[in-house]
């Protein structure tokens, strides 16, 4: 009796020891930061802080915003939860510290002018405002569990912050306007080019009869275009800051890559379709691969771009008290990029569960196909609001590509069931074993073939011309929900907050830390 009683409380208490345990390793990171920091030299405080507060940053980018890349992958069973971490830490760092970049921009995507900022010391208290804020903001949104994007926290601290030290005509508004835009364009844009995928895998494969025989001939096909797509969006942005190029070259490098997988993947196609199952199981088995790279290149492309909405700032802070100076361009010693790779891979690694359960299993069922297609969504979107000039989000484009995978499933079932509904309407006081005679031959049926079967019945059938009742009935369908609505309530909220919960957070900060600061 007592052993069970210890069992019990050792299980109460294992929760809260993990707790500790992530605590400790949070508090380890920021001790080396300062212990580092401290050692080079004759350094200001004010760096010291700057760089613990880019560490916190780093920390919580990689516990919120890496889930968007492995997500799905997870979510489909493509990766286990430690697969995909290893695999987002390992890439995330790589790309920070390999595709980084030597220069940031000061000011994240030109939104307040440096010229009308009073100081130096008014500058710098304005960055780490900024910094702080975005960083408490998505403290609270992983804890509540919605994926946020960082680049739209780190935004709005730089507004509120830079309003609070300037005044209103410092922010360049057409830019904010542009922003604000990208919260509803970046994921409508990817929740329709991800249902389109989806909805073109299913009439080209799982709605055809020999699903294997028609797997072979097109998924070469689909992972060729998977191949073309993330060239180009590495090429194009992840690795922007080592090789820049125009878009016409990155799709000449992206077909050129593509061909070649598309040699490689064809036989490796007709191998593994030899031994899977011909059913949607069967056919999810050969999207699994391809998900594994897709995972690990939106985690390359991710660190070598979003590093920057930690160590941007906290780089733009060494440079000031450096130089006594305030520019638009800012270099990055080492030290400031390493903080930054080795906090995101720190957060993923201990807080970034939470959110890749959320996005993987939270917002609607994902298998390989539809994780497949949210991964092409993503980086398409992301090609195309790029030559718009549009600045979008990768979180919003992922969340939004999941949706709507969700929502064509909802349409697509919900069709169906009217279907079957029409079909028992035109059968009314017929036999029932010839109506579940036809209805077997209408389930395995080809998309063609049913739309030929409906039509058929429609015009042999006695019942074709259905009465008012029998009309509204089919109105009345049930209509399966396979997208939480809940879910998506609090994620659209969270995004349209983010802005203006971290511009008020930023502008307090500020006036706290001018008024410490000022004598």
């Amino acid at each position: 009796m007592e052993l069970e009683k210890l069992n019990e409380i050792e299980k109460a208490t294992w929760v809260n020891r993990k707790e500790i345990l992530r605590l400790g390793m949070v508090m380890l990171f920021i001790v080396g930061i300062i212990l580092y920091v401290g050692s080079r030299g004759q350094v200001s405080h004010m760096l010291i802080i700057a760089a613990i507060i880019g560490g916190y940053m780093a920390i919580n980018i990689g516990a919120n915003d890496v889930a968007n890349n492995v997500g799905p992958a997870v979510g489909s069973r493509a990766l286990t939860m430690a697969g995909a971490i290893a695999i987002a830490a390992v890439f995330e760092a790589s790309g920070a510290l390999l595709a980084g970049g030597d220069v940031v921009s000061t000011i994240k995507k030109g939104i307040i002018d440096p010229a009308n900022i009073g100081s130096t010391d008014v500058f710098i208290w304005l960055m780490m405002a900024a910094l702080l804020a975005g960083a408490l903001w998505l403290n609270f949104a992983t804890a509540i569990g919605a994926p946020v994007s960082t680049t739209h926290s780190i935004v709005g601290g730089v507004l509120g912050a830079g309003v609070a030290a300037g005044g209103w005509d410092v922010v360049n508004w057409v830019t904010m306007g542009k922003i604000a835009a990208s919260w509803v364009i970046s994921p409508v844009i990817g929740g329709i080019i991800a249902a389109l995928f989806l909805y073109l895998i299913k009439r080209t494969i799982t709605y055809k009869k020999d699903m294997l025989l028609a797997a072979r001939r097109m998924v070469p096909i689909l992972i060729a275009i998977m191949a073309l797509v993330f060239s180009t969006y590495l090429a194009l942005k992840g690795l922007k800051k080592i090789w820049e190029i125009d878009i016409s070259m990155a799709l000449m490098i992206g077909t050129g890559v593509a061909a070649i997988i598309y040699g490689i993947s064809r036989p490796w196609v007709e191998r593994k379709a030899k031994v899977i199952s011909n059913d949607k199981h069967g056919i999810n088995q050969l999207f699994t691969i391809p998900l594994i790279f897709a995972a690990a290149l939106l985690s390359f492309a991710h660190g070598a771009n979003d590093v920057a909405n930690s160590i941007g700032p906290l780089a733009a802070i060494n440079e000031a008290l450096t130089t006594g100076d305030i520019t638009a361009k800012a270099s990055i010693p080492l030290w400031v990029m390493m903080i930054g790779a080795i906090g995101i891979a720190l957060g993923l690694a201990l807080y970034g569960p939470k959110l890749i359960k959320t996005v993987g299993t939270e917002i609607t069922k994902l298998d390989q196909k539809r994780a497949f297609c949210v991964a092409l969504s993503a980086a398409i979107t992301v090609i195309i609001a790029t030559q718009f000039g549009l600045p979008v989000s990768s979180t919003h484009i992922a969340v939004g590509a999941i949706f709507g995978v969700g929502f064509l499933r909802e349409y697509l079932k919900a069709s169906y069931a009217k279907m079957i509904e029409q079909i028992h309407l035109h059968h009314l006081d017929r036999d029932e074993a010839l109506v579940e005679k036809f209805l077997e031959e209408f389930r395995s049926a080809t998309i063609e073939d049913k739309s030929n079967m409906l039509q058929q019945l429609k015009e042999h059938s006695a019942v074709a011309d259905l009465s008012k009742k029998e009309r509204r009935s089919l109105k009345r369908v049930y209509r399966h929900e396979l997208v939480k609505r809940s879910a998506l309530l609090k994620i659209v909220a969270a995004w349209i907050i983010t802005v203006p919960v971290s511009a008020v957070l930023a502008a307090m900060l500020f006036y706290m830390m001018r008024g410490m600061m000022l004598p």
